[in-house]
């Protein structure tokens, strides 16, 4: 009864043991068979400037109207666009194209006056200044770094301007963020790479002017082994934006797509400016991905390094190696980390050199993501953000990551995930150990049960 029981035994673990090579032969198929290729064309974003300066219905207002009778547009609570206008003739367009107006005594052209008035006073690191236009105010934010008497002179001069100014203190500094998008380090600093652009010939990331001068060497490792490419131009103080160009040219698979934390991506299928009140979000190699709200547009910025002016500014929090990581909205390229104040564990204010105006004075375009059918995505910005509720904005469509930067997911998880060869392996092997196990046992059985005959016989 008991040899039975050890057949029974052997045979179910040898059936076992077969159909688990041929369940792990398949899902290595079925791996390899899945595993996307890369493209022969990457597609591109062919937004003309035109489309790139439009940020939606209100934008468009606010150029049609002009600069004496606006004073900024924004996404309201509900979703809808609002226009500051300085007459009532103005509201009545802004209400005939779908918008809603709002009165204001202060147009754009006093907003201009008064930033040009800040910008020829002598320069005070650790000071800003930016147009609020839900406030109807121009804002001044001097940082912990400034001292009494110069932020006792920024304000005789805001005083002087007039009472639309208005003055602000602020905790931390305004520092640049070099030590998302995920980590390039050099001798410089870590940064995070932001968005793949290419001259039609060459690819290269995108990434923060202030990471490093032109010819800084980076890699995706702190061991310096994996080279990723060289700084090969860029723009600051001024602006806040650098080119990396690609060791090999080639950015490589998904390069349309950016780096979320986890393994996991956004794929990117245009570049616009974005909307005060937009719902934007941030990735960066150190805080991983974070969202908040644009909070002002064409801020200036005096940086200890420098003055740095078109900034976006948004209320979502960075810390240092975020520097050059993307912004975006539904998949839309906003921007590229420039610096703030703060931290993700108290808050704070992070500015974004803007992709467009990177874009234009490059002469670059920027890599997009195919579609899921593999089809181009359309050039056209996308102009459902200014007419969605601030709170009701997504990152955009989710994609595994992969590509010439290293993967983030570990060793352990990359073999469970059922769309590698990993698991496939695991269970072959498992299998083929069983079948050798099962073999040996019964080889070792038939010896056993010869000796202790063999030894009968000789009584």
């Amino acid at each position: 009864m008991r040899h039975a029981r050890r057949r029974v035994v052997r045979r179910v673990t040898r059936l076992a043991a077969v159909g688990g090579l041929l369940l792990g032969g398949t899902m290595v198929t079925h791996a390899v068979a899945s595993e996307p290729g890369t493209p022969d064309a990457v597609p591109f974003s062919t937004a003309s400037p035109a489309d790139m300066d439009a940020a939606g219905p209100g934008a468009d207002l606010v150029q049609r109207l002009g600069t004496s009778r606006t004073a900024g547009s924004w996404v309201g609570e509900d979703g809808r666009t609002v226009v500051a206008v300085t007459d009532e003739e103005a509201a009545a367009e802004v209400r005939a194209a779908g918008a809603e107006p709002k009165r204001v005594r202060h147009s754009m052209d006093d907003f201009d006056s008064a930033t040009r008035t800040l910008s020829s006073v002598p320069r005070v690191p650790g000071t800003a200044w930016m147009k609020d236009y839900r406030s109807n105010q121009v804002v001044v934010r001097g940082d912990s770094t400034v001292s009494a008497d110069d932020w006792s002179s920024l304000t005789e001069v805001a005083d002087g301007i007039g009472d639309f100014v208005r003055m602000e203190r602020v905790e931390g500094t305004f520092t640049t963020r070099l030590a998302g998008g995920l980590p390039v380090l050099s001798t410089a600093g870590r940064c995070s790479a932001g968005f793949n652009v290419t001259d039609g010939r060459r690819e290269f990331i995108l990434t923060a002017g202030h990471c490093g001068p032109q010819g800084s060497v980076w890699f995706s490792d702190d061991g310096g082994r994996r080279k990723v490419g060289a700084t090969v131009g860029g723009s600051f103080p001024g602006d806040d934006y650098s080119l990396i160009a690609y060791d090999g040219g080639k950015a490589g698979e998904n390069a349309g797509v950016v780096a979320v934390g986890g393994g996991k991506g956004v794929r990117i299928t245009g570049v616009a400016d974005p909307t005060v009140g937009q719902r934007i979000f941030r990735s960066g190699s150190t805080s991983g991905l974070r969202d908040g709200e644009v909070t002002a547009l064409d801020v200036t910025v005096n940086y200890p390094e420098g003055t740095v002016g078109g900034l976006i500014e948004s209320d979502v929090c960075a810390e240092p190696g975020d520097s050059g990581g993307p912004m975006f909205s539904e998949g839309i390229a906003l921007g590229v980390t420039s610096g703030g104040s703060g931290d993700c564990r108290s808050g704070g204010i992070t500015y974004f050199q803007p992709v467009t105006k990177a874009l234009a004075d490059l002469g670059l375009k920027l890599i997009v993501a195919p579609e899921a059918d593999g089809t181009s995505p359309s050039p056209e910005p996308s102009q459902a953000q200014g007419a969605a509720a601030p709170d009701s904005a997504t990152p955009g469509a989710s994609t595994p990551v992969r590509g010439i930067l290293p993967d983030p997911s570990t060793l352990v998880s990359r073999l469970a995930d059922p769309r590698n060869v990993g698991p496939g392996l695991l269970v072959m092997g498992g299998s083929l150990v069983a079948l050798v196990a099962s073999r040996w046992i019964r080889a070792e059985q038939d010896r056993k049960a010869y000796r202790r005959q063999y030894s009968a016989t000789w009584g």
